[in-house]
């Protein structure tokens, strides 16, 4: 699978999420490249502060190439998941053609909401070079005990594609795991961010091979 995680709106927690995703792909005994498309570098910057050998494969790749490059690398790897810039819509158009999967993170957020109606129409506009492609919604960053995740999944149905049921939610083990290099998992395999990332990746998973 290439899963490219995309939204034109900054601080929607992509890297976060593509980090996560990745390393519950490794720990089912998967080869996983993660490709950082973002000119920041966030996931690249997660590896350097890490420890030890990170279970899964980091690379910089913010090319507007990145389709004619990503599909080389499913040799090696049964997994790559694309990180994608925020603004950069070359960037962005290269990652829809190369991917098998979009997940657009959105935020509990009316902003997010409206923001996400960019985003589709890029998708729209590039699809037609990759007409086999999946897109779904994934609700990062819920706030626990409140139906506002819920009420943000309505509120995105008025677009085609479907929301995935697996909602994160904001838990500070994500951003304490990132301090160190590492995954939610890799910190705490029984917390609930943990299991949250788990189920997320068994649904992406299942969107792929449905």
């Amino acid at each position: 699978m290439i899963l490219g995680l995309l939204n034109q709106k900054g601080g929607v927690g992509k890297t976060t999420l593509a980090l996560n995703v990745a390393a519950s792909l490794a720990r089912r005994n998967n080869r996983v490249l993660v490709l950082d498309a973002d000119t920041q570098g966030s996931a690249l910057d997660w590896l350097a502060i890490r420890e030890e050998e990170a279970i899964f494969n980091v690379l910089g790749l913010p090319s507007p190439t990145i389709h004619r490059q990503a599909p080389e690398f499913r040799k090696d790897y049964n997994h790559i998941i694309i990180d994608a810039p925020g603004r950069v819509e070359a960037i962005a158009r290269s990652i829809i053609i190369a991917a098998d999967v979009i997940m657009i993170p959105v935020q509990p957020s009316p902003y997010d909401v409206w923001a996400a109606a960019d985003v589709v129409k890029l998708i729209e506009e590039a699809r037609m070079f990759n007409e086999a492609l999946k897109v779904v919604f994934a609700i990062n960053r819920k706030i626990v005990n409140t139906a506002i995740g819920r009420d943000v999944a309505d509120a995105l149905a008025e677009y085609k594609y479907p929301v995935l049921e697996s909602a994160i939610c904001q838990r500070v083990l994500f951003p304490e795991s990132a301090a160190l290099g590492k995954a939610a998992y890799e910190v705490s395999p029984d917390s609930k961010a943990a299991i949250e990332i788990e189920a997320l990746t068994s649904e992406l998973l299942g969107v792929c091979n449905g």
